[in-house]
């Protein structure tokens, strides 16, 4: 061969032509030889010999075909392949040993073509491979050792710099040797099956006499493990961190990142979070609420450190794992003491880092537990506080707002974007048993507090802002079961404010009563009625002052008839005694009244009635808006300036109790417009009352309010009384109706029965539905079946 393709050395041959090596493929039994031309002395030859073998033309003009037949190349002299071998036996070894000082024998191309001589030419590409197998073998021996030496002399973290260096020197020389033995790899290695590569030959010896041995492994993880307690005690980075990010890059190079690094870290924090964690709670005192700050800031400090230095899948392990450690074991302890003071405190976003760390560790269950039950006791607590009762309502409606807050801005599912699901429903939850806590109470403080929104109105508010105030009032309205207590109050109060002309805006009566009949109570459809009575009212005035004269006094008269049915107002058997001009005048209305509805009763109640009183006082005269009570008092001093309290009694014939505040509101409130003897707030037999002629005001009208009786216990038993016996009623009227269709059923199934037909007026006791089919038998609405006593038959 080497006499077949040499040239003379002063010949150009074949390099004056432009040429293509065409294969015959079919004369595949014949060695097929190739000159490489001077053109081709780089070792880049090879590749471009390949693509000409495959037939590609170099240029396209004068292509020039050699075909060589029949040529068997000889052996060389067996002495040139054994030298080359020792040649490249001995650049190995100079090149695998550290700080070497041997100098190769032959240039990096020399040992390049030595490689191609003993793998393509001599055959001995296996020879070659257990040699540079040993000489790994060997050079990582002495690595190892080294790096065994090394740890005598400097301390854990400095000594992973010593490692850092031998991993880089390590690998520099096994890219060094592929580029050199490049024949061995594409000629040998990769025809033969079963073989490492040389990149993989090198890293496999490397990682077994290396990274195998207990004692190396050991000193890698002393020198983390020391980096990494001194940067978690200290707060701040350790000026050698780069050593440990270096070490990642090679161990991740050596497929041992997982086995020696990332399981000894998960392990290490493991162990040093769990000790914190102890130490801050039972020598430290760390509270709960504190405590869960403190385990945020770990772990946010964990994963900044993760993302510098550690790999991207580590970042989340170093999370969960801190996580673990600080919070396994301790998340009752946790929830029960951090949800009270965090809740008090009004901190959603500490309320979110709570949720963001209980939700890490599987933890929301427990976390949603506490809150629910925060809540729940919460809420009784203000229910049940009798001592503050006017307040109830305001504080309910904080507190419910802030829970919505929380709800909407910490306790957020980070996938949906959505409040966690789970604790909207422990949030109604709460507050549903919450109300359970006071019977009747909540329901009818509900209503008075709506009473005073319609009667202030919106003032400064937008009609919108004003309606989602009256909205968060319902949303309270829900959770009682009471609803027939509030109803109630709130009838009565409606009837006041419709009667008293102290309602705010019709509109938003109107709307209200809408909204409360179809999303809550049919029977809320009252409200309709009561507006009809008063516009035929107000239609039957205008017609009977049509019928005036002129000028008549009598079209100062305002009545309103209303059907008794429609208004909460019981028939008063004892009213006031009204001067003789105003009752001629009620008379001749109720003439007027019978001519056009013969055969209707007019009952009269003075209890709501008001007057507008011209009185002259020594600075001026004033208009006095006032009760019809409070009418009838002040009238009296037109034919006197001195009266006793017997003497008012007697001439009104008022009940003692409504005379007494009727008088506190005139003499002892803060427009004072009679003067009393003794003075003092309270009203007594013996006072005696004397027209107040020095009263000024700045205003022409001057309104003077009323003493609203408080309610007694005897008043409140009435009121109670009055709605048990409704609900009496409701529970008959619902088993009759339920046997009636039914014919007959089970004990617990006319139970079960009764509670659903009531349930959107109120929850009756178990006790009291069995007291009402008792009753119902002893009337014979229902008996007994003979055979089995829990059976109920509807008797028609």
């Amino acid at each position: 061969l080497f006499t077949l393709l040499s040239l003379p050395a002063k010949s150009k041959g074949f390099a004056a032509y432009q040429y293509t090596i065409i294969d015959d493929v079919s004369a595949s039994s014949r060695p097929n030889k190739m000159p490489r031309l001077d053109a081709d002395s780089d070792p880049g030859s090879a590749s471009r010999s390949r693509d000409r073998v495959k037939g590609k033309s170099v240029e396209k003009d004068g292509p020039l075909t050699v075909q060589i037949h029949d040529f068997v190349a000889q052996a060389l002299d067996s002495l040139i392949y054994d030298s080359s071998l020792a040649r490249l036996k001995f650049c190995l070894r100079v090149i695998l040993t550290k700080e070497s000082r041997e100098i190769l024998p032959t240039t990096y191309e020399g040992v390049y073509n030595d490689c191609r001589v003993v793998v393509c030419a001599g055959a001995k590409g296996a020879v070659l491979y257990d040699i540079l197998a040993m000489e790994l073998d060997l050079s990582c021996c002495s690595l190892r050792n080294e790096l065994g030496k090394a740890m005598e002399d400097e301390d854990s973290i400095e000594w992973l710099n010593r490692f850092v260096q031998v991993c880089t020197w390590f690998e520099g020389q096994v890219m060094l040797i592929r580029a050199l033995l490049a024949y061995l790899d594409r000629a040998h290695v990769l025809k033969t099956p079963g073989l490492l590569s040389i990149h993989d030959l090198a890293f496999t010896s490397f990682r077994r006499h290396v990274l195998d041995y207990t004692n190396i492994i050991d000193l890698i993880q002393a020198g983390v493990s020391d980096w990494l307690s001194w940067e978690r005690n200290e707060g701040t980075e350790n000026p050698r961190r780069v050593y440990v990010r270096d070490l990642v890059t090679h161990l991740v190079n050596h497929s041992a990142y997982s086995i020696i690094f990332e399981r000894f870290v998960s392990e290490q924090t493991l162990a040093y979070f769990s000790e914190e964690a102890e130490k801050k709670i039972h020598q430290w005192g760390l509270t709960p609420e504190r405590f869960l700050e403190h385990a945020a800031q770990r772990v946010a400090e964990e994963r900044e450190r993760a993302l510098v230095v550690f790999r991207t899948t580590t970042v989340s392990l170093v999370e969960r794992t801190a996580r673990r450690g600080l919070l396994e074991g301790r998340l009752d302890w946790l929830a029960s003491g951090a949800i009270e003071p965090l809740m008090k405190a009004r901190g959603t976003d500490q309320l979110n880092t709570a949720y963001t760390e209980f939700a890490a560790v599987e933890g929301l269950n427990i976390l949603c537990r506490e809150f629910k039950i925060y809540v729940q006791v919460g809420l009784a607590n203000i229910i049940e506080d009798t001592e503050h009762e006017d307040t109830m309502i305001e504080r309910l409606l904080e507190f419910k707002v802030f829970c919505e807050e929380a709800l909407q801005t910490a306790f957020i599912d980070p996938q949906t974007k959505q409040p966690n699901r789970e604790f909207s429903y422990a949030l109604t939850d709460a507050f549903a048993y919450g109300f359970k806590a006071r019977k009747n109470k909540p329901a009818e403080l509900i209503a008075k507090h709506l009473d005073r929104l319609m009667r202030r109105g919106q003032r400064d508010m937008s009609d919108v802002d004003f309606d989602q105030l009256l909205d968060s009032v319902l949303g309270l309205y829900r959770y009682t079961d009471d609803k027939d207590v509030f109803r109630t109050f709130y009838h009565r109060a409606l009837a006041r404010r419709l009667l008293l002309e102290r309602s705010a805006s019709d509109d938003f009566e109107k709307a209200m009563l809408k909204k409360l009949k179809e999303k809550y109570d049919p029977e809320f459809g009252m409200g309709d009625h009561m507006f009809n009575d008063l516009a035929l009212s107000r239609d039957l005035l205008h017609e009977y002052r049509g019928r005036l004269a002129e000028g008549s006094r009598q079209r100062n008269l305002s009545v309103m008839v209303l059907q008794r049915s429609h208004w909460p107002f019981a028939s008063r058997k004892k009213d006031v005694d009204l001067p003789l001009w105003m009752q001629s005048e009620l008379a001749a209305y109720v003439k007027f009244y019978k001519s056009k509805h013969q055969g209707h009763k007019l009952d009269w109640d003075h209890s709501i009635g008001t007057a507008t009183l011209k009185s002259r006082f020594s600075s001026a005269t004033k208009d006095l808006t006032v009760s019809l009570y409070q009418a009838v008092v002040l009238l009296l001093f037109n034919e006197s300036a001195e009266l006793g309290y017997k003497q008012i009694l007697e001439a009104t014939r008022m009940d003692e109790g409504e005379l007494k505040r009727t008088l506190q509101s005139l003499a002892c409130a803060n427009k004072k417009v009679l003067r009393k003897q003794p003075v003092g707030k309270d009203v007594n037999e013996r006072d005696v009352f004397y027209f107040n002629s020095e009263f000024t005001d700045p205003r022409a009208k001057v309104h003077i309010n009323s003493i609203q009786a408080k309610e007694t216990p005897e008043e409140s038993t009435r009121a109670q009384s009055h709605i048990d016996s409704d609900r009496k009623h409701y529970l008959d009227a619902a088993i009759v109706r339920i046997m009636k269709a039914k014919k007959e059923l089970m004990y617990e199934q006319v139970k079960t029965q009764t509670i659903e037909a009531v349930k959107n007026h109120f929850v009756p006791e178990v006790s009291v539905i069995k007291q009402r089919i008792a009753g119902l038998v002893e009337q014979e609405y229902l008996r007994r079946d003979e055979d089995d006593m829990n059976r109920y038959i509807y008797v028609a």
